[in-house]
């Protein structure tokens, strides 16, 4: 009997024993990953004394349920805020993943369909020219007229010293500079960030919100809808 219940019934079935031994890996791992979702909805039925007095596991058993923690954001002090934030997510999340769908899809359909062949000078002009708009507009600069100025000195130097570098890139390296834009630490630009918007006066606003997801997750549509117009084939 002890030699069957570790006896395999083929090479490829598992033995008995070894159904148990991965069942309860797989119970356990599962209580692992359910048990913070499960104390973060008994906590939210605590009152502040429980709280902070715990740990309380079972609800009516170690402690009474209460539903003073919901009253307090749903209709109590924190009402308002709770709305405004709940609406600014309706709001922001659809708006910029739409957005970001949008453009990530033309972006990526005509990286398949069309070739492209930037100059490295082009390229260049046009980062120094964003960077130095960026700088003076951090420094207190209107941000329309800095704007114009910076699509007037891209042309200028575009016509002039951008001519003067040959080389060219491909398809294949627009889509690897847009990817590319992930890598960089999210906290290396919160601050840079933070000055254009309030220099732009949209600190606080969802445009704010929107901009930001927008220029976050596009470069991962692009690179995602890339590869699946690769497998679409152009008849």
């Amino acid at each position: 009997m002890l030699k069957s219940f570790f006896r395999r019934k083929s090479l490829s079935a598992p033995s008995p024993a070894e159904m148990v031994f991965i069942y309860l890996a797989l119970i356990i791992w599962a209580i692992v990953c359910l048990f913070p979702i499960y104390w973060l909805v008994t906590t939210s039925f605590k009152l502040p004394i429980d709280v902070n007095t715990g740990p309380f596991y079972i609800p009516f058993v170690d402690y009474k349920p209460s539903l003073h923690a919901w009253q307090y954001i749903l209709v109590g002090d924190l009402a308002n805020d709770t709305r405004r934030n709940y609406l600014n997510t309706a709001i922001v999340a659809p708006v910029s993943a739409g957005l970001a769908l949008l453009l990530g899809t033309l972006a990526a359909y005509a990286l398949i369909r069309f070739e492209y062949r930037p100059r490295l000078g082009a390229i260049f002009t046009f980062i120094g020219c964003l960077a130095l708009a960026i700088f003076a507009i951090t420094l207190g600069a209107p941000w329309q007229i800095t704007i114009v100025a910076a699509l007037v000195l891209f042309v200028i130097l575009l016509q002039t010293i951008g001519r003067r570098f040959k080389r060219s890139l491909g398809n294949n390296d627009i889509a690897f500079w847009l990817i590319s834009q992930r890598m960089l630490p999210p906290v290396a630009v919160v601050i840079p960030i933070y000055i254009l918007f309030q220099r732009m006066a949209l600190l606080d606003t969802r445009a704010a919100l929107i901009i930001t997801y927008l220029a976050v997750n596009l470069p991962i549509v692009v690179w995602l809808m890339r590869d699946y117009f690769q497998t679409i084939p152009i008849e």
